[in-house]
Protein backbone atom coordinates (compact mmCIF):
# COMPACT_ATOMS: atom_id res chain seq x y z
CA UNK A 1 0.00 0.00 0.00
CA UNK A 2 2.85 2.35 0.90
CA UNK A 3 4.57 1.64 -2.44
CA UNK A 4 1.33 2.31 -4.30
CA UNK A 5 0.89 5.61 -2.48
CA UNK A 6 4.44 6.70 -3.30
CA UNK A 7 3.91 5.72 -6.94
CA UNK A 8 0.70 7.77 -7.12
CA UNK A 9 2.46 10.77 -5.59
CA UNK A 10 5.28 10.51 -8.13
CA UNK A 11 2.84 10.17 -11.02
CA UNK A 12 0.92 13.22 -9.78
CA UNK A 13 4.17 15.21 -9.36
CA UNK A 14 5.45 14.46 -12.86
CA UNK A 15 2.03 15.05 -14.41
CA UNK A 16 1.84 18.47 -12.76
CA UNK A 17 5.45 19.21 -13.66
CA UNK A 18 4.80 18.35 -17.31
CA UNK A 19 1.75 20.58 -17.32
CA UNK A 20 3.72 23.46 -15.82
CA UNK A 21 6.52 23.07 -18.39
CA UNK A 22 4.24 22.74 -21.38
CA UNK A 23 5.54 25.07 -24.10
CA UNK A 24 3.43 28.13 -24.82
CA UNK A 25 3.03 29.95 -28.12
CA UNK A 26 2.58 33.44 -26.72
CA UNK A 27 4.40 36.15 -24.80
CA UNK A 28 3.10 38.59 -22.20
CA UNK A 29 4.11 42.23 -22.33
CA UNK A 30 3.38 44.76 -19.62
CA UNK A 31 4.71 48.09 -18.52
CA UNK A 32 4.05 51.78 -18.11
CA UNK A 33 3.98 54.64 -20.62
CA UNK A 34 4.19 58.04 -18.97
CA UNK A 35 2.93 61.31 -20.48
CA UNK A 36 1.18 59.69 -23.43
CA UNK A 37 -1.49 61.77 -25.17
CA UNK A 38 -3.19 59.61 -27.75
CA UNK A 39 -3.98 56.05 -28.72
CA UNK A 40 -1.14 53.52 -28.41
CA UNK A 41 -0.97 50.66 -30.90
CA UNK A 42 0.97 47.41 -31.05
CA UNK A 43 1.97 46.31 -34.55
CA UNK A 44 3.87 43.38 -35.99
CA UNK A 45 6.97 44.40 -37.93
CA UNK A 46 5.59 42.83 -41.12
CA UNK A 47 2.34 44.86 -40.79
CA UNK A 48 0.11 41.79 -40.74
CA UNK A 49 -1.09 42.59 -37.21
CA UNK A 50 -2.14 45.88 -35.63
CA UNK A 51 -4.44 46.69 -32.74
CA UNK A 52 -4.82 49.29 -29.98
CA UNK A 53 -2.89 48.64 -26.78
CA UNK A 54 -5.17 49.04 -23.77
CA UNK A 55 -3.26 51.59 -21.70
CA UNK A 56 -4.95 52.56 -18.43
CA UNK A 57 -5.24 56.09 -17.07
CA UNK A 58 -2.09 55.64 -14.97
CA UNK A 59 -0.11 54.56 -18.05
CA UNK A 60 0.09 50.86 -17.22
CA UNK A 61 -0.74 48.09 -19.68
CA UNK A 62 -0.70 44.31 -20.09
CA UNK A 63 -1.21 42.35 -23.28
CA UNK A 64 -0.64 38.90 -24.74
CA UNK A 65 1.08 38.59 -28.11
CA UNK A 66 1.19 35.69 -30.54
CA UNK A 67 4.82 34.56 -30.56
CA UNK A 68 4.75 33.19 -34.09
CA UNK A 69 6.11 36.65 -34.86
CA UNK A 70 9.04 37.92 -32.83
CA UNK A 71 9.28 41.55 -33.95
CA UNK A 72 6.69 44.08 -32.81
CA UNK A 73 6.44 47.85 -32.56
CA UNK A 74 4.69 49.78 -29.79
CA UNK A 75 3.68 53.16 -31.23
CA UNK A 76 2.43 55.96 -28.97
CA UNK A 77 1.79 58.39 -31.80
CA UNK A 78 5.32 59.79 -31.66
CA UNK A 79 7.82 57.10 -30.72
CA UNK A 80 8.18 53.63 -32.24
CA UNK A 81 9.42 51.19 -29.58
CA UNK A 82 10.81 48.02 -31.17
CA UNK A 83 10.50 44.87 -29.10
CA UNK A 84 11.62 41.29 -29.60
CA UNK A 85 9.63 38.43 -28.11
CA UNK A 86 9.94 34.67 -27.86
CA UNK A 87 7.40 32.12 -26.60
CA UNK A 88 7.11 32.38 -22.82
CA UNK A 89 8.57 35.87 -22.48
CA UNK A 90 7.12 38.08 -19.74
CA UNK A 91 8.57 41.35 -20.91
CA UNK A 92 8.17 44.66 -19.09
CA UNK A 93 8.53 47.92 -21.02
CA UNK A 94 8.46 51.36 -19.41
CA UNK A 95 9.33 54.84 -20.64
CA UNK A 96 8.40 58.51 -20.59
CA UNK A 97 7.15 59.80 -23.95
CA UNK A 98 8.82 63.16 -23.26
CA UNK A 99 12.27 61.67 -22.59
CA UNK A 100 12.46 58.29 -24.28
CA UNK A 101 16.26 58.25 -24.70
CA UNK A 102 16.85 58.41 -20.96
CA UNK A 103 13.85 56.52 -19.64
CA UNK A 104 13.26 53.47 -21.87
CA UNK A 105 13.85 50.37 -19.75
CA UNK A 106 13.25 46.69 -20.49
CA UNK A 107 12.99 44.17 -17.67
CA UNK A 108 11.52 40.79 -16.86
CA UNK A 109 11.98 37.69 -19.00
CA UNK A 110 13.31 38.92 -22.32
CA UNK A 111 14.50 42.16 -20.76
CA UNK A 112 18.20 41.47 -21.30
CA UNK A 113 17.67 40.57 -24.96
CA UNK A 114 15.71 43.76 -25.62
CA UNK A 115 18.23 45.85 -23.70
CA UNK A 116 20.97 44.44 -25.92
CA UNK A 117 18.95 45.18 -29.07
CA UNK A 118 18.35 48.74 -27.88
CA UNK A 119 22.08 49.25 -27.31
CA UNK A 120 22.94 47.74 -30.69
CA UNK A 121 20.39 49.88 -32.54
CA UNK A 122 21.50 53.08 -30.82
CA UNK A 123 25.10 52.34 -31.72
CA UNK A 124 24.22 51.59 -35.35
CA UNK A 125 22.17 54.78 -35.62
CA UNK A 126 25.10 56.79 -34.26
CA UNK A 127 27.63 55.22 -36.64
CA UNK A 128 25.29 55.44 -39.62
CA UNK A 129 24.50 59.13 -39.36
CA UNK A 130 22.21 60.47 -42.06
CA UNK A 131 20.99 57.45 -44.02
CA UNK A 132 20.43 59.40 -47.23
CA UNK A 133 23.95 60.83 -47.09
CA UNK A 134 25.19 57.26 -46.69
CA UNK A 135 23.38 56.14 -49.84
CA UNK A 136 25.17 58.87 -51.78
CA UNK A 137 28.59 57.35 -50.99
CA UNK A 138 30.47 55.47 -53.69
CA UNK A 139 30.61 51.67 -53.56
CA UNK A 140 33.90 51.40 -51.66
CA UNK A 141 32.97 53.97 -49.02
CA UNK A 142 29.49 52.51 -48.61
CA UNK A 143 30.68 48.94 -48.15
CA UNK A 144 33.46 50.05 -45.79
CA UNK A 145 30.98 51.94 -43.62
CA UNK A 146 28.72 48.94 -43.14
CA UNK A 147 31.68 46.65 -42.53
CA UNK A 148 32.66 48.97 -39.68
CA UNK A 149 29.10 48.95 -38.32
CA UNK A 150 29.02 45.14 -38.44
CA UNK A 151 32.35 44.91 -36.63
CA UNK A 152 31.10 47.25 -33.90
CA UNK A 153 27.82 45.33 -33.56
CA UNK A 154 29.70 42.02 -33.36
CA UNK A 155 31.74 43.45 -30.50
CA UNK A 156 28.63 44.57 -28.60
CA UNK A 157 27.07 41.12 -28.97
CA UNK A 158 30.17 39.27 -27.77
CA UNK A 159 30.62 41.50 -24.73
CA UNK A 160 26.96 41.62 -23.68
CA UNK A 161 26.18 39.29 -20.78
CA UNK A 162 22.90 37.80 -19.64
CA UNK A 163 21.45 36.77 -23.00
CA UNK A 164 20.90 33.11 -23.98
CA UNK A 165 23.45 31.35 -26.18
CA UNK A 166 20.63 30.26 -28.51
CA UNK A 167 19.77 33.92 -29.12
CA UNK A 168 23.43 34.85 -29.60
CA UNK A 169 23.86 32.21 -32.29
CA UNK A 170 20.92 33.48 -34.31
CA UNK A 171 21.74 37.13 -33.65
CA UNK A 172 25.29 36.69 -34.91
CA UNK A 173 23.86 35.51 -38.20
CA UNK A 174 21.39 38.42 -38.20
CA UNK A 175 24.29 40.90 -37.97
CA UNK A 176 25.69 39.34 -41.12
CA UNK A 177 22.29 39.51 -42.82
CA UNK A 178 21.95 43.16 -41.83
CA UNK A 179 25.22 43.88 -43.63
CA UNK A 180 24.16 41.89 -46.71
CA UNK A 181 20.72 43.53 -46.79
CA UNK A 182 22.34 46.96 -46.83
CA UNK A 183 24.48 45.89 -49.78
CA UNK A 184 21.47 44.54 -51.65
CA UNK A 185 19.56 47.84 -51.36
CA UNK A 186 22.49 50.08 -52.34
CA UNK A 187 21.82 50.21 -56.09
CA UNK A 188 18.16 51.17 -55.62
CA UNK A 189 18.75 53.94 -53.10
CA UNK A 190 21.98 55.26 -54.59
CA UNK A 191 20.10 55.70 -57.86
CA UNK A 192 17.30 57.54 -56.07
CA UNK A 193 19.58 59.88 -54.09
CA UNK A 194 22.04 60.71 -56.87
CA UNK A 195 19.41 60.82 -59.66
CA UNK A 196 21.70 58.61 -61.77
CA UNK A 197 18.95 56.57 -63.38
CA UNK A 198 21.36 54.35 -65.33
CA UNK A 199 23.50 53.47 -62.29
CA UNK A 200 24.40 49.79 -61.79
CA UNK A 201 26.66 48.35 -59.10
CA UNK A 202 29.94 46.77 -60.12
CA UNK A 203 29.85 43.10 -61.10
CA UNK A 204 31.61 42.02 -57.89
CA UNK A 205 29.78 44.32 -55.44
CA UNK A 206 27.27 41.65 -54.41
CA UNK A 207 29.64 38.66 -54.46
CA UNK A 208 29.00 38.02 -50.76
CA UNK A 209 25.36 37.18 -51.54
CA UNK A 210 26.12 34.59 -54.21
CA UNK A 211 26.12 31.53 -51.96
CA UNK A 212 23.39 32.66 -49.60
CA UNK A 213 20.87 29.99 -48.60
CA UNK A 214 17.59 31.87 -49.04
CA UNK A 215 15.31 29.35 -47.40
CA UNK A 216 16.66 28.66 -43.90
CA UNK A 217 13.56 28.43 -41.72
CA UNK A 218 15.26 29.32 -38.41
CA UNK A 219 16.82 32.44 -39.88
CA UNK A 220 13.66 33.42 -41.72
CA UNK A 221 11.51 33.50 -38.60
CA UNK A 222 14.20 35.11 -36.43
CA UNK A 223 15.83 37.72 -38.63
CA UNK A 224 13.93 40.57 -40.29
CA UNK A 225 17.08 41.28 -42.31
CA UNK A 226 17.16 37.73 -43.64
CA UNK A 227 13.45 37.98 -44.43
CA UNK A 228 14.18 41.19 -46.34
CA UNK A 229 16.83 39.41 -48.41
CA UNK A 230 14.42 36.59 -49.21
CA UNK A 231 11.69 39.06 -50.13
CA UNK A 232 14.07 40.99 -52.41
CA UNK A 233 15.02 37.82 -54.25
CA UNK A 234 11.38 36.80 -54.68
CA UNK A 235 10.50 40.28 -56.00
CA UNK A 236 13.38 40.14 -58.46
CA UNK A 237 12.34 36.68 -59.70
CA UNK A 238 8.70 37.83 -59.91
CA UNK A 239 9.66 40.79 -62.09
CA UNK A 240 11.39 38.43 -64.50
CA UNK A 241 8.34 36.14 -64.59
CA UNK A 242 6.01 39.12 -65.03
CA UNK A 243 7.84 40.27 -68.15
CA UNK A 244 8.31 36.75 -69.51
CA UNK A 245 4.65 35.68 -69.20
CA UNK A 246 2.99 39.13 -69.40
CA UNK A 247 1.54 38.79 -65.90
CA UNK A 248 0.53 41.50 -63.46
CA UNK A 249 3.34 41.77 -60.93
CA UNK A 250 1.22 40.69 -57.95
CA UNK A 251 0.13 37.51 -59.74
CA UNK A 252 3.73 36.82 -60.76
CA UNK A 253 4.78 37.28 -57.13
CA UNK A 254 2.27 34.70 -55.89
CA UNK A 255 3.39 32.22 -58.55
CA UNK A 256 7.04 32.79 -57.65
CA UNK A 257 6.37 32.23 -53.94
CA UNK A 258 4.53 29.01 -54.80
CA UNK A 259 7.85 27.49 -55.90
CA UNK A 260 9.36 27.77 -52.41
CA UNK A 261 9.83 24.25 -51.07
CA UNK A 262 9.67 25.14 -47.37
CA UNK A 263 5.94 25.30 -46.70
CA UNK A 264 6.23 27.39 -43.51
CA UNK A 265 8.23 30.09 -45.28
CA UNK A 266 5.85 29.88 -48.23
CA UNK A 267 2.82 30.31 -45.97
CA UNK A 268 4.31 33.32 -44.22
CA UNK A 269 5.30 35.06 -47.45
CA UNK A 270 1.88 34.43 -48.97
CA UNK A 271 0.09 35.76 -45.89
CA UNK A 272 2.28 38.85 -45.58
CA UNK A 273 1.84 39.64 -49.27
CA UNK A 274 -1.92 39.07 -49.22
CA UNK A 275 -2.35 41.22 -46.12
CA UNK A 276 -0.40 44.13 -47.57
CA UNK A 277 -1.22 43.86 -51.28
CA UNK A 278 -4.60 42.24 -51.92
CA UNK A 279 -6.41 45.58 -51.69
CA UNK A 280 -4.34 46.86 -54.64
CA UNK A 281 -4.74 43.96 -57.05
CA UNK A 282 -6.56 44.44 -60.36
CA UNK A 283 -7.93 40.90 -60.28
CA UNK A 284 -8.97 40.02 -56.75
CA UNK A 285 -10.68 36.77 -57.79
CA UNK A 286 -7.52 35.39 -59.36
CA UNK A 287 -5.36 36.72 -56.53
CA UNK A 288 -7.48 35.00 -53.88
CA UNK A 289 -7.73 31.75 -55.84
CA UNK A 290 -3.94 31.52 -56.20
CA UNK A 291 -3.40 32.35 -52.53
CA UNK A 292 -5.89 29.66 -51.48
CA UNK A 293 -4.24 27.09 -53.75
CA UNK A 294 -0.75 27.73 -52.38
CA UNK A 295 -1.34 28.33 -48.65
CA UNK A 296 -2.17 25.50 -46.25
CA UNK A 297 -2.13 27.51 -43.00
CA UNK A 298 -5.72 27.40 -41.75
CA UNK A 299 -5.39 30.44 -39.48
CA UNK A 300 -3.88 32.58 -42.25
CA UNK A 301 -6.41 31.32 -44.78
CA UNK A 302 -9.33 32.29 -42.55
CA UNK A 303 -7.96 35.81 -42.06
CA UNK A 304 -7.32 36.32 -45.77
CA UNK A 305 -10.78 34.97 -46.62
CA UNK A 306 -12.33 37.49 -44.23
CA UNK A 307 -10.36 40.29 -45.90
CA UNK A 308 -11.28 38.99 -49.36
CA UNK A 309 -14.98 39.16 -48.51
CA UNK A 310 -14.57 42.75 -47.32
CA UNK A 311 -12.66 43.73 -50.44
CA UNK A 312 -15.23 42.21 -52.80
CA UNK A 313 -17.74 44.65 -51.30
CA UNK A 314 -15.55 47.37 -52.82
CA UNK A 315 -15.81 46.07 -56.37
CA UNK A 316 -17.13 48.12 -59.28
CA UNK A 317 -20.82 48.98 -59.02
CA UNK A 318 -21.11 48.42 -55.26
CA UNK A 319 -22.31 51.34 -53.08
CA UNK A 320 -19.38 53.41 -51.89
CA UNK A 321 -18.62 53.72 -48.18
CA UNK A 322 -19.49 57.24 -47.07
CA UNK A 323 -17.85 60.09 -45.22
CA UNK A 324 -20.25 62.28 -43.25
CA UNK A 325 -19.78 65.88 -42.15
CA UNK A 326 -16.04 66.08 -42.66
CA UNK A 327 -14.68 69.56 -41.95
CA UNK A 328 -13.77 71.44 -45.09
CA UNK A 329 -11.28 74.22 -45.67
CA UNK A 330 -14.06 76.82 -45.72
CA UNK A 331 -14.97 76.16 -42.10
CA UNK A 332 -18.11 74.17 -42.93
CA UNK A 333 -18.75 70.44 -43.44
CA UNK A 334 -19.12 68.18 -46.46
CA UNK A 335 -20.57 64.68 -46.84
CA UNK A 336 -20.24 62.32 -49.79
CA UNK A 337 -24.01 62.47 -50.31
CA UNK A 338 -23.70 66.23 -50.91
CA UNK A 339 -21.81 65.43 -54.12
CA UNK A 340 -24.32 63.06 -55.72
CA UNK A 341 -25.03 63.81 -59.35
CA UNK A 342 -21.34 64.09 -60.23
CA UNK A 343 -18.40 61.74 -60.40
CA UNK A 344 -16.14 62.09 -57.37
CA UNK A 345 -12.38 61.54 -57.50
CA UNK A 346 -11.11 61.12 -53.95
CA UNK A 347 -7.49 61.60 -52.91
CA UNK A 348 -6.73 60.22 -49.43
CA UNK A 349 -3.51 61.85 -48.24
CA UNK A 350 -1.64 63.52 -45.35
CA UNK A 351 0.74 66.45 -44.99
CA UNK A 352 3.56 64.15 -43.81
CA UNK A 353 3.28 61.79 -46.81
CA UNK A 354 6.05 62.39 -49.36
CA UNK A 355 4.46 60.39 -52.22
CA UNK A 356 1.20 62.28 -51.59
CA UNK A 357 2.94 65.64 -51.94
CA UNK A 358 4.63 64.52 -55.15
CA UNK A 359 1.21 63.88 -56.73
CA UNK A 360 0.00 67.44 -56.08
CA UNK A 361 1.34 69.06 -59.30
CA UNK A 362 -0.25 66.32 -61.43
CA UNK A 363 -3.50 66.56 -59.46
CA UNK A 364 -3.62 70.31 -60.09
CA UNK A 365 -3.18 69.74 -63.83
CA UNK A 366 -5.97 67.16 -63.96
CA UNK A 367 -8.27 69.44 -61.94
CA UNK A 368 -7.59 72.29 -64.37
CA UNK A 369 -8.17 70.15 -67.46
CA UNK A 370 -11.48 68.81 -66.12
CA UNK A 371 -12.70 72.05 -64.57
CA UNK A 372 -16.45 72.60 -65.08
CA UNK A 373 -16.87 68.95 -66.09
CA UNK A 374 -19.18 66.48 -64.37
CA UNK A 375 -16.66 65.62 -61.65
CA UNK A 376 -15.63 66.84 -58.19
CA UNK A 377 -12.08 66.50 -56.91
CA UNK A 378 -12.02 65.76 -53.19
CA UNK A 379 -8.89 65.52 -51.05
CA UNK A 380 -9.36 63.84 -47.66
CA UNK A 381 -6.56 64.41 -45.17
CA UNK A 382 -5.97 61.74 -42.53
CA UNK A 383 -3.63 63.94 -40.51
CA UNK A 384 -3.98 63.77 -36.75
CA UNK A 385 -6.12 66.37 -35.03
CA UNK A 386 -3.04 68.06 -33.58
CA UNK A 387 -1.87 68.76 -37.15
CA UNK A 388 -5.07 70.50 -38.25
CA UNK A 389 -3.32 73.89 -38.51
CA UNK A 390 -0.48 72.29 -40.47
CA UNK A 391 -3.10 70.96 -42.92
CA UNK A 392 -4.64 74.43 -43.30
CA UNK A 393 -1.22 75.98 -43.85
CA UNK A 394 -0.27 73.48 -46.56
CA UNK A 395 -3.55 74.04 -48.40
CA UNK A 396 -2.82 77.76 -48.50
CA UNK A 397 0.90 77.50 -49.24
CA UNK A 398 0.45 75.03 -52.09
CA UNK A 399 -2.77 76.66 -53.31
CA UNK A 400 -4.61 73.35 -53.33
CA UNK A 401 -7.87 73.27 -55.27
CA UNK A 402 -10.90 71.04 -55.23
CA UNK A 403 -12.76 70.22 -52.03
CA UNK A 404 -10.32 69.92 -49.13
CA UNK A 405 -11.59 67.79 -46.22
CA UNK A 406 -10.19 66.71 -42.86
CA UNK A 407 -11.12 63.15 -41.79
CA UNK A 408 -12.77 62.74 -38.40
CA UNK A 409 -10.33 60.23 -36.89
CA UNK A 410 -7.19 59.96 -39.06
CA UNK A 411 -6.38 56.30 -39.88
CA UNK A 412 -9.28 55.14 -37.72
CA UNK A 413 -11.91 57.10 -39.66
CA UNK A 414 -14.78 54.88 -40.77
CA UNK A 415 -14.33 55.89 -44.42
CA UNK A 416 -10.65 54.87 -44.29
CA UNK A 417 -11.40 51.58 -42.57
CA UNK A 418 -14.35 50.75 -44.83
CA UNK A 419 -12.12 51.21 -47.88
CA UNK A 420 -9.44 49.00 -46.26
CA UNK A 421 -6.86 51.76 -46.77
CA UNK A 422 -3.46 50.68 -45.48
CA UNK A 423 -1.22 53.05 -47.39
CA UNK A 424 -1.42 56.50 -48.93
CA UNK A 425 -1.85 58.18 -51.29
CA UNK A 426 -4.98 56.28 -52.24
CA UNK A 427 -7.28 57.36 -55.05
CA UNK A 428 -10.94 56.37 -55.40
CA UNK A 429 -13.43 57.06 -58.20
CA UNK A 430 -17.17 57.16 -57.42
CA UNK A 431 -20.02 57.56 -59.92
CA UNK A 432 -22.87 60.13 -59.79
CA UNK A 433 -25.12 57.62 -58.00
CA UNK A 434 -22.63 57.05 -55.20
CA UNK A 435 -21.41 53.69 -56.49
CA UNK A 436 -17.80 52.61 -56.83
CA UNK A 437 -16.15 52.93 -60.22
CA UNK A 438 -12.67 52.02 -58.97
CA UNK A 439 -11.60 51.61 -55.33
CA UNK A 440 -7.99 51.86 -56.51
CA UNK A 441 -8.17 54.46 -59.23
CA UNK A 442 -5.06 55.54 -61.16
CA UNK A 443 -2.94 58.31 -59.64
CA UNK A 444 -3.02 61.80 -61.16
CA UNK A 445 0.52 61.22 -62.48
CA UNK A 446 -0.65 58.11 -64.36
CA UNK A 447 -1.74 58.94 -67.95
CA UNK A 448 -4.33 56.17 -67.64
CA UNK A 449 -6.43 58.40 -65.36
CA UNK A 450 -7.31 60.74 -68.22
CA UNK A 451 -8.27 57.75 -70.37
CA UNK A 452 -10.59 56.55 -67.60
CA UNK A 453 -12.25 59.96 -67.35
CA UNK A 454 -12.68 60.23 -71.11
CA UNK A 455 -14.07 56.69 -71.28
CA UNK A 456 -16.77 57.80 -68.82
CA UNK A 457 -17.50 60.90 -70.93
CA UNK A 458 -16.51 63.16 -68.07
Amino acid sequence: MKKILITLILITFFACNQKENKPVDYAIISGKIMNRKGVVTINSFDRTFSEPLNVLADGTFTDTLDADKNSYVIFDGTNPIFIHIQPGYKLNVSYDVKDIDNTLVFSGEGGSVNTYLLKKNKNEKKLLGNRWDTYSLDETEYKSKFQSIKKSSDSILESFSGIPDSFKTLEKRDLKYNYLARLSEYEKYHTYVTKKNDFKVSSDFLNELENLDYFNEDDYFFSENYKLLVSSKIKSDAQILSKKDSLDLDIAYLKTVSNIENQNIKNDMLFTFATNSMSFTKDIERFYKLFSNYSDNEKNNALVKERYIKLTSLSKGKPSPKFVNYRNHNGQTTSLDDLKGKYVYVDVWATWCGPCIREIPSLKEVETDFHNKNIEFVSVSIDKEKDFSKWETMINDKELGGIQLFADNDWNSKFVKDYEIQGIPRFILIDPNGNIVDANAPRPSDPELRNVFKGLNI
